[in-house]
């Protein structure tokens, strides 16, 4: 979906330019890129001082070889020896557990609370699989009573409605990324700053999408019968809202 391209903003091109995903995830995983690398180079000033961390490299061995022990041999494992190793990593960390999940769940009603976008079940086979010529033609004269005789019944479609709607809620106490400082962080000036650096460039991100969303040019975001791509928007209020960026995997 992407080549590496170090002229390119953010360093990728994209295959498929009007890719609401990506084009939102760069710039959220550059801020979050950004505000790790301001607190590992606070706190790791000598790149030898990451390898010298035996805590943190306790940390990286038991998260090869215990949370993931069915890969612990694998040759693809990220080593941990400089600031750039470290700052690499967390930032996927964060970015898989913030961003990523975000995208992939909080949506989830928005798009299939509307069952026939994302049926969970056919009850019927397809027209062309053993068909009679009785049912064939029923078919041919209303296509529509053949779609919903297949589609879920009414309970099943109410169930899985549901279970969405508390899939893709926000509770009212969810803490978003770059929203609320961690009391330590206020004593420590660089870090502070830092941080509300963070929380401006996530401010900068929700005007950024803002403006994307109301661009004609962009096909998959704006448009008739086109829901507005805000999944990654980094706050938001409690409930179904289709936006909003958990410090972690939150449901």
């Amino acid at each position: 979906m992407a080549v590496e391209d170090p002229t390119a903003e953010h360093g990728l091109k994209l295959t498929i330019k009007d890719y609401p995903f990506a084009n939102d995830g760069l710039v959220l995983w550059d801020a979050i890129k950004q505000w790790v690398r301001d607190y590992v180079n606070h706190y790791y000033p000598d790149p030898s001082l990451v390898e010298s961390d035996k805590e943190l490299q306790a940390w990286w061995t038991e998260v090869r070889t215990k949370g993931h022990a069915d890969k612990k041999d694998e040759p693809w494992w990220p080593v941990m020896k400089t600031p750039e190793d470290l700052i690499h990593v967390l930032t996927t960390i964060i970015w898989v557990t913030a961003g990523h999940h975000a995208a992939v769940n909080f949506g989830q009603y928005v798009y299939a609370g509307y069952f026939p976008n994302r049926p969970t079940i056919a009850r019927t086979n397809m027209p062309t699989e053993d068909p009679s010529d009785e049912e064939f033609k029923n078919f041919l004269h209303k296509p529509e009573i053949a779609l919903l005789k297949c589609f879920p019944s009414q309970i099943q479609a109410t169930k899985v409605m549901a279970v969405l709607d508390v899939l893709s809620s926000h509770s009212p106490d969810e803490e978003y990324l770059g929203d609320q400082m961690e009391p330590s962080w206020t004593e420590n000036p660089i870090i502070k700053a830092a941080f509300k650096r963070f929380n401006g460039r996530l401010k900068e991100l929700e005007g950024i999408i803002d403006g994307r969303n109301t661009n004609l040019n962009l096909k998959n975001r704006t448009g008739a019968g086109v829901v507005p791509y805000e999944l990654l928007k980094p706050f938001s209020k409690p409930g179904v809202t289709g936006m909003g960026v958990p410090n972690s995997i939150s449901i």
